[in-house]
């Protein structure tokens, strides 16, 4: 089956870089503009839809038509614990070496009392594997740490060094799923215009 992932669009936290991680952040009126532009295209036929259980994520599903859309706890975003909300460049000016050697553990990157990308992957192709056992192809309204996450596992990307692609976070990202859980790249960065 596929899963195509589309992450939300945009809120005011995004525009400032800040951490979201689970921070219940709303969409921005830019954002809520800039989904209302969507359009899914042919390849993105799907027979169910499923949404993270945060906001910004589940009223760009409500904008794409999808209300009813499957709130999929699995989808939500990397919990950040005590960095969400703040901003990157300030933690890495204020921890210095420890951000750096943190950072350069790639998918087993750690912030305090939050979860690594290796975990969000998990959590994410065991959800897959499950909805790949039914029938028909799906759509996921989620975030862009769920879907770095599954780009990894489908490229064996260790997140060591740049990813072989640029991931476009207004498209769709398409991934054949397995029941197994084992992924491959379908189609990246799928235009929604």
């Amino acid at each position: 089956m596929r899963i195509a992932f589309v992450r939300h669009g945009l809120t005011h936290w995004n525009l400032c870089k800040r951490i979201q991680g689970r921070t219940d952040v709303p969409l921005s009126d830019a954002g809520r503009e800039q989904v209302r532009n969507w359009r899914l295209p042919a390849l993105l036929r799907p027979q169910s839809w499923h949404v993270s259980p945060l906001q910004r994520a589940r009223e760009t599903a409500e904008l794409l038509g999808c209300a009813d859309a499957m709130v999929e706890p699995r989808l939500t975003e990397m919990h950040w614990g005590d960095w969400e909300g703040e901003l990157p460049a300030e933690l890495r000016a204020r921890l210095g070496v420890t951000m750096s050697i943190n950072e350069a553990r790639g998918l087993d990157f750690r912030p305090p009392g939050g979860e690594s990308p290796r975990e969000v992957q998990n959590r994410v192709l065991e959800w897959g594997s499950e909805l790949a056992r039914g029938d028909g192809d799906a759509v996921a309204i989620t975030h862009k740490g769920v879907i770095r996450a599954v780009y990894a596992a489908a490229t064996n990307w260790d997140m060591h060094t740049p990813p072989a692609h640029t991931l476009r976070w207004q498209s769709a990202h398409v991934f054949d799923v397995q029941p197994d859980g084992r992924v491959g790249v379908h189609a990246l960065n799928v235009s929604l215009r």
